[in-house]
C-alpha cells in the first residue's frame, strides 16, 4: 500500500513509520512526504531514505481549497492510498477529507476526547491528570474528533514536568502509530458509528 505522510516539523513519527517499513514490520511504502513548512526536518528525513519530499507553500495559494488541490495533485501522482498526519499543523479541509474519506489517520498526544487541539500534553499536565497518553484516530471534519483506533496510557509521575511527560508520550506514539497503520494496511479496521472494530488476522 502506498502511504503519503503530511508533516510540519521534525517528523519523529515519520521516522518511526520508516523504521517499521525498513525492518519488515509494516508491509507498505511511503510514496511521498508533503510539508507546509519549507525547512521542516521531516523533509530531510524523507530524502535520506529516498522518499519523494515535497514542500508546498500555503502562502502561494488564495484559499485552503486551492492549496489542498495542489497537495492532492502530488498525492494522486504518487498513487497514495492512505494519508497519515505526522505533526501536520494544518486543519484539513473538505478537499482532502472528501477525496480520502476514512483513509486519513492522525496521532494525538492525549487520550481523546480529552485535551484536543494544540499543546495537549501541557493541557493534561496543567489539569493535574494522573494518566495521560496518546490516541490514533481517523480524521474527519471535527478537530481531533474522528473515530478512535487505538490508545496508549502513560502514567504521570510526581516529578514530571510537561516536557518529560511529553517525551514519554512520544515514545508510546512511536509504538502505536505503526501498529494502527499496520491494521489499516491489513484491512482489519471497520468503522461502525463512533467505534472502530479491529478484526482478527
Amino acid at each position: 500500500m502506498n502511504i503519503a505522510v503530511l508533516v510540519s516539523g521534525r517528523g519523529s513519527n515519520l521516522q518511526a513509520m520508516i523504521d517499521s517499513i525498513e525492518n519488515g514490520y509494516l508491509k507498505a511504502r511511503i510514496c511521498a512526504v508533503v510539508s507546509d513548512i519549507g525547512d521542516a526536518y521531516a523533509l530531510e528525513r524523507a530524502r535520506k531514505h529516498g522518499i519523494e519530499a515535497v514542500f508546498i507553500d500555503p502562502e502561494k495559494y488564495s484559499s485552503k481549497d486551492m492549496y489542498e488541490k495542489q497537495v492532492l495533485t502530488v498525492l494522486k501522482k504518487q498513487n497514495a492510498e492512505l494519508i497519515i498526519l505526522a505533526g501536520y499543523m494544518k486543519i484539513l479541509g473538505k478537499t482532502l477529507l472528501q477525496s480520502y474519506k476514512d483513509r486519513i489517520l492522525n496521532i494525538h498526544p492525549a487520550l481523546l476526547p480529552a485535551f484536543a487541539g494544540l499543546h495537549a500534553q501541557k493541557q493534561a499536565f496543567d489539569h493535574g491528570v494522573k494518566v495521560a497518553g496518546c490516541t490514533v484516530h481517523f480524521v474527519d471534519e471535527k478537530l481531533d474528533g474522528g473515530a478512535i483506533i487505538m490508545q496508549r496510557c502513560v502514567e504521570v509521575k510526581e516529578d514530571d514536568t510537561d516536557e518529560t511527560l511529553a517525551d514519554r508520550i512520544l515514545e508510546q506514539e512511536h509504538k502505536i502509530y505503526p501498529e494502527a497503520v499496520k491494521l489499516f494496511v491489513e484491512n482489519r479496521l471497520r468503522i461502525e458509528g463512533r467505534k472502530v472494530k479491529i478484526l482478527r488476522s
